[in-house]
């Protein structure tokens, strides 16, 4: 949607008024206007009280007061900016909208008459926290800082990693009322510039009054398939996570207001990647991703086949006749199984909301009183509770807490026409899933890549962690610029 502006007028009091209006000086306590005059002209400053940096604005006052009115002439607005005003982030404007607009995002707007143009100050600060491990990336050894909630912190943390003259940060501002800050950075040399054209596209297309949930919102746009569980997008809260992807070609999107920054494309098995793989010695992280994976699978598949092989023991050789149940409990096993799943999803969500201090507590409330009960009343049967507990740490174990969240659906789903069909509902329900997401698609890139389409050399650093002086060559499906490292 095209933007009218609104040109400035010839009377200082009318864009006075303007602004005041637009900005809502009096409706709003902490917009502040602070009406000056220096060297004989009136002189306007619009404001965000706790969005300025005091010192800095006091600081600028002191030298604007020592201005005589011949020294603003000729050119008062040229003097002002290059020699009385003594700041680093200094800009102009002539669009009294876009003047409020980066009010309201913090700088300091200065109206002076006799100047058809606006003077904006970038002396802004933001509460900010301090840049700490990322709760759900842990390493055991490795850098502690994480990104926060400010972008312009975050592009920082990125820039320290990446000293690259070609490294480009964009900047998009996204929402018709949130005005909210949007960052996309790349390696210019590296990454492909048509996907980083479409990329920033999709992003000026976005059509909504703001972006309450930050990078969720965003990808709701950017995803395609509303309803479709799996995640396109990967995200991170280590700025050396993103590093690692912008110099294989992939695109940052860095939001303000959110820790978490969107690396696209993503496929799968991005999802199943985990910085403590690259922080031990590469047999040590090949083993711990072929872990994560066995337990990614079993959180996917171990329910169903049990129940599978509960109702059929025929299926069972002899020797595996202990996998049924000894009690079947008082309830069917495929209700004993759903019970269990959304007991599961209460007790995950009630972890959120409690405090760190009860958190303990309620994993032994959960543990021993619900769980042994449960099994002594007939309600669950021990089996269950033992198969249910290793699809959770399955699901606990996937970096990617999108992609467990979707898991966890298609092992409901699964569960469903295994329980309806049999043998057929189980193998029906796994092709079906691998050929849904064959047909996926993350910005032009098939969701399953390597595996399909089959890359040999690519499927193979999947599964085995490749020792980093012998990566010859970057993804092939980025499209690099630069393919060879």
């Amino acid at each position: 949607m095209e933007k009218k502006s609104r040109p400035m007028y010839q009377s200082y009091q009318q864009n006075i008024e303007y602004m005041r209006e637009r900005l809502g000086v009096d409706k709003s306590f902490d917009v502040i206007q602070l009406d000056l005059e220096y060297a004989n002209r009136k002189m306007t400053m619009f404001m965000i009280d706790g969005f300025v940096k005091d010192d800095i604005l006091h600081l600028l006052m002191k030298f604007l007061s020592k201005i005589e009115p011949e020294q603003l002439e000729p050119e008062p607005l040229e003097k002002l900016m290059k020699t009385y005003i003594p700041y680093v982030e200094l800009d102009k404007v002539d669009d009294l909208d876009v003047a409020t607009d980066t009010v309201l995002a913090g700088p300091t707007a200065l109206v002076i008459e006799g100047i058809n143009q606006i003077i904006v100050i970038d002396a802004r600060t933001y509460p900010v926290r301090g840049p700490q491990e990322p709760d759900l990336e842990r390493v055991v050894r490795g850098s502690r800082d994480g990104y926060v909630e400010t972008i312009v912190f975050n592009t920082a943390l990125t820039r320290r990693r990446i000293r690259d003259r070609s490294l480009r940060m964009e900047y998009l501002s996204i929402g018709r009322r949130s005005k909210t800050d949007v960052c996309v950075c790349y390696i210019e040399d590296i990454a492909d510039i048509e996907k980083v054209n479409s990329l920033k596209d999709h992003l000026k297309k976005i059509d909504t009054d703001g972006l309450p949930m930050a990078e969720k919102t965003i990808e709701e746009f950017l995803g395609g398939r509303h309803w479709n569980p799996y995640p396109t997008i990967r995200y991170t809260e280590r700025p050396d996570t993103a590093a690692a992807h912008l110099y294989e070609g992939h695109i940052i999107v860095i939001i303000d207001g959110s820790p978490s920054v969107m690396i696209t494309p993503a496929t799968y098995w991005h999802h199943l990647q985990h910085a403590e793989e690259y922080r031990q010695k590469p047999l040590v992280g090949a083993y711990l991703r072929w872990v994560r994976f066995i337990a990614v699978i079993s959180s996917i598949f171990i329910l169903p086949l049990y129940y599978l092989f509960s109702v059929n023991p025929d299926l069972l050789p002899g020797t595996l006749e202990f996998v049924g149940p000894n009690e079947t409990g008082e309830i069917p096993l495929f209700l004993q199984f759903l019970i269990a799943e959304v007991g599961i999803d209460m007790l995950r969500m009630a972890a959120i909301h409690t405090p760190t201090a009860l958190a303990t507590a309620l994993g032994l409330v959960a543990a021993i009183l619900i769980g042994q009960v449960a099994v002594e009343v007939g309600l669950f049967s021990n089996e269950v509770v033992l198969y249910l507990a290793v699809a959770a740490i399955g699901t606990f174990a996937t970096p990617s807490y999108e992609l467990s969240l979707a898991n966890r659906i298609v092992r409901v789903l699964l569960l469903i026409v295994t329980a309806s069909f049999g043998v057929a509902g189980y193998v029906v329900g796994i092709t079906v899933w691998i050929f849904y997401l064959m047909r996926m698609n993350s910005f032009q890139t098939g969701y399953l890549w390597p595996f399909m389409p089959f890359a040999p050399k690519s499927f193979l650093d999947i599964f085995i962690r490749t020792p980093i002086p012998l990566k010859s060559s970057r993804p092939k499906f980025l499209n690099p610029q630069d393919p060879d490292r």
